[in-house]
């Protein structure tokens, strides 16, 4: 995604984009290690989300945090180094809000339910608790925000003629932006977070490269 990056850069901006390269790896190693390690966690019933409550629940809330101050770093970086152009403005805007919207999700978890933390009653909760309404809030905003960044990213990419970055963010867009399965919701929840991270981390590496 070379077609990004332009000749001119404001400021040096090396640092952010490293943080927000970072963010992907690191939310996906921490919840695969979640995953596989605590008791009970099946990710054909339960969400990547709630990893959040429980004991250990405050790794996937760190997690989440992180991530997020990663997606605004990549929205800083994205601010300073594409410099014209269609999206110059509006991209690093929707990025942050993604940044902003994962912060605001790990800060306000989700309801246990379905058997999970062990000991608790296999079923959904009868009633959201506000915070879980929040988090369910913040994280759909973040993800749709992303979406349109791809979309405007695609955009800007056709009109440099580079059609296989113009495809590419149109196809994470796509997936991102398709309703959501009951049947099959928490695997495409991490389906959706994988495609995410792998662009975002895409963009990052690509605008250090260049710049």
């Amino acid at each position: 995604m070379a077609v990004l990056a332009v000749p001119a850069v404001r400021q040096p901006s090396g640092r952010l984009l490293l943080a927000g390269a970072l963010a992907g790896p690191l939310f996906l190693a921490s919840a695969i290690a979640q995953m596989v390690t605590r008791e009970g966690f099946d990710i054909t019933r339960h969400p990547i989300s709630q990893l959040a409550t429980g004991s250990l629940g405050w790794i996937q809330i760190a997690t989440f945090v992180l991530a997020g101050l990663g997606g605004l770093a990549l929205a800083a970086g994205i601010r300073r180094t594409i410099t014209e152009g269609i999206g110059r403005r509006l991209l690093p805007i929707l990025v942050g809000i993604f940044g902003a919207g994962l912060v605001v999700a790990g800060v306000f978890t989700m309801d246990p339910e379905h058997g999970f933390p062990v000991g608790t009653p296999d079923g959904p909760v009868a009633r959201m608790s506000w915070h879980s309404v929040v988090h369910s809030a913040a994280a759909a905003t973040a993800f749709t925000a992303l979406a349109v960044a791809a979309i405007v990213l695609a955009v800007r990419c056709v009109r440099r003629r580079a059609g296989w970055a113009a495809g590419l963010s149109g196809l994470v867009a796509v997936v991102l932006l398709l309703p959501v399965s009951p049947e099959h919701m928490s695997i495409q929840i991490a389906v959706n977070g994988l495609v995410a991270f792998a662009w975002t981390t895409a963009i990052a590496l690509s605008l250090r490269r260049a710049g």
